[in-house]
């Protein structure tokens, strides 16, 4: 019993001290059918820090977002990178895309994204690859809300879509 004690203390602080390097690469991406708007509304939240270092990789070095000199460019590499990124397919047909915009909350940048003209929704698919090409651990939780069902995903590369049917 003696032993039992020091032995735990010396297991269990090591584990305490790399707690706080341990990162988390995750994004969560909320897709609403609003039916009497005809849209599709799709809301992402990703960290970042995570979306800067993939824009700095991608498209430009020096960028910085989420302070006062974020250049005005970052919103097009933003909506080109998610429109590459995020595929949706309706009723067997590929949608296209919206890039409306962006805020910040903290360490979150929301982006949102949008479908026009979408009258029914009988089946959709959707593959999220955010990040997939910088990140091997990343996850996109993606969250649906299509004709009054809510349905939840957890996206990662080896299997980086889903596909709903609805009767």
């Amino acid at each position: 019993m003696k032993f039992i004690k020091p032995f735990l203390f010396f297991l269990i602080i090591p584990l305490l001290a790399f707690n706080g390097l341990h990162k988390y690469y995750i994004s969560v991406t909320q897709i609403n059918f609003i039916e009497e708007k005809q849209s599709v509304q799709i809301t992402t939240r990703i960290f970042i820090d995570d979306f800067e270092s993939l824009l700095r990789e991608r498209y430009d070095e020096s960028i910085t977002l989420a302070g006062k000199d974020e250049p005005k460019i970052a919103d097009t590499y933003i909506g080109r990178y998610l429109k590459e990124s995020i595929k949706v397919k309706i009723n067997e047909k590929e949608a296209h895309l919206t890039f409306i915009g962006k805020e910040y909350d903290q360490d979150i940048m929301r982006c949102y994204l949008e479908i026009e003209g979408v009258r029914s929704v009988k089946s959709f698919e959707v593959s999220n690859k955010v990040l997939f090409d910088l990140f091997e651990e990343q996850q996109n939780i993606v969250k649906t809300k299509i004709n009054a069902k809510q349905k939840s995903f957890i996206l990662i590369p080896e299997k980086h879509n889903a596909l709903l049917k609805f009767n």
